[in-house]
């Protein structure tokens, strides 16, 4: 299953890439208003300046319909000035051109060639803006001889210093910019991974889930079988071993269904929850059940000889588990393929390891030809489970005849 922190990842990578694909289609519904407000406005505010601007000592042209015609060219392309930054640049640079060789009133179109530039500044290369930087201050610098007398180096240092102001914020704009639309491919990038990995996660979890009910079921299903078949065959002969296998059938239905319910709680409620439920339930299978199971073999017909060697102590649960179905995965297999063998399970414990080996002395285990056909889901099984502790299991001919399965799982001690 997925961690906390995976899933938290997940849900802000989520939450971001949506954040920013809302944010970035309202910024620029609010941006294309913006822009039409500022050019209407602008276009009556310049207007009404150069209709009422005294021009009693004949500076500039006097003002005619032109001047509005060449104001309106300035200002009105500014609409769509995101779309097509360029083209509204050379226009308005051209139309403020025209307007100032003409001599009109030069201040009311400053603005209006001022924001063409800066837009460029922010959505262009630099070495596009450069070029643009130079023609707007050209532009501008021309319109500086219409200044009033006095002020003309004024004007100089007032128009170069705000086409350096422009290109500076501009560029500061368009690198911030850049970087919100890096932050947003970062967030679906974050957010396809964690897809991805959540997928995976629901796959490990299923794999899981196969494998532990594989060894519920394959087990003690093949023990009822077992014990369906002899009571059957001594039901009228020999009542007293009918009723012993009934009994049989009964214990490893039992247990399983336990088992089952284990397993469903854990996926409906969680772990936790199952966890703090367990005191209703028996608890997980483990080593100290395992004298449970090899009755449970034995009276399918196959005879077990137990041994516990070195210190026992006490494992970690899911290592416990892991021991405790591989050994009765183990003889699960013997009872299908070796029925009138006799089995024998060693547990070794020693100081950094649990070593458990299972074998049997029949002549009818599972072939070596057969093992790659079996290891579907048993042999894989087990390898899988031990390979989440850091174990092995290896499966093949005994020295003496028969089968073994041989696992090994590391556990560190507290001292």
């Amino acid at each position: 299953m997925e961690s906390r922190v995976d899933r938290s990842l997940g849900a802000y990578a989520r939450t971001m890439f949506a954040q920013l694909t809302w944010s970035g289609t309202v910024r620029q519904a609010f941006s294309q208003v913006a822009d039409i407000v500022y050019a209407v406005v602008s276009l009556g505010i310049m207007g009404t300046m150069l209709h009422n601007w005294p021009n009693s000592h004949g500076y500039w042209r006097q003002t005619d319909v032109w001047a509005y015609v060449l104001i309106a060219a300035v200002y009105l392309p500014l609409t769509v000035r995101r779309r097509a930054p360029l083209t509204v640049l050379v226009s308005t640079a051209a139309c403020t051109l025209c307007y100032v060789t003409l001599g009109y009133y030069h201040v009311v179109v400053v603005c209006g060639l001022g924001l063409a530039f800066y837009t460029v500044a922010a959505l262009r290369p630099r070495r596009v803006v450069a070029t643009c930087a130079a023609g707007s201050l050209l532009v501008l610098l021309w319109g500086t001889r219409l200044a009033e007398p006095g002020i003309g180096p004024q004007s100089v240092v007032f128009v170069t210093v705000t086409v350096a102001v422009l290109w500076v914020t501009g560029d500061r704009s368009r690198r911030l910019a850049e970087r919100g639309e890096r932050l947003a491919v970062l967030s679906e990038q974050l957010r396809l991974e964690q897809e991805e990995k959540a997928q995976r996660a629901v796959m490990a979890e299923r794999m899981r889930i196969a494998r532990e009910l594989h060894d519920v079921i394959a087990h003690h299903v093949s023990a009822i079988s077992v014990q369906t078949g002899l009571a059957g065959y001594v039901f009228t002969s020999d009542p007293r071993t009918a009723r012993e296998a009934l009994g049989t059938i009964s214990g490893s239905a039992h247990e399983a269904m336990e088992e089952m319910r284990r397993m469903l709680v854990v996926l409906r409620e969680g772990a936790e929850r199952a966890q703090e439920g367990a005191s209703d339930l028996n608890a997980a299978p483990g080593l100290g059940r395992l004298e449970q199971l090899a009755r449970r073999v034995q009276a399918a017909g196959v005879p077990v000889d137990l041994r516990i060697t070195g210190a026992p102590f006490a494992l970690p649960p899911g290592a416990d588990l892991c021991v405790y179905r591989v050994i009765q995965e183990a003889l699960t297999n013997v009872m299908k393929h070796a029925p009138t063998a006799n089995a024998s399970v060693t547990v070794h414990y020693d100081e950094a390891a649990v070593h458990v080996l299972v074998s049997d002395d029949g002549q009818e285990s599972i072939p070596v030809a057969t093992t790659a056909e079996h290891a579907g889901h048993g042999l894989i099984g087990m390898r899988e489970r031990a390979g989440i502790y850091g174990g092995t299991v290896t499966a093949g001919p005994g020295p003496q005849g028969g089968f073994e399965v041989a696992l090994t799982v590391p556990v560190s001690r507290d001292k």
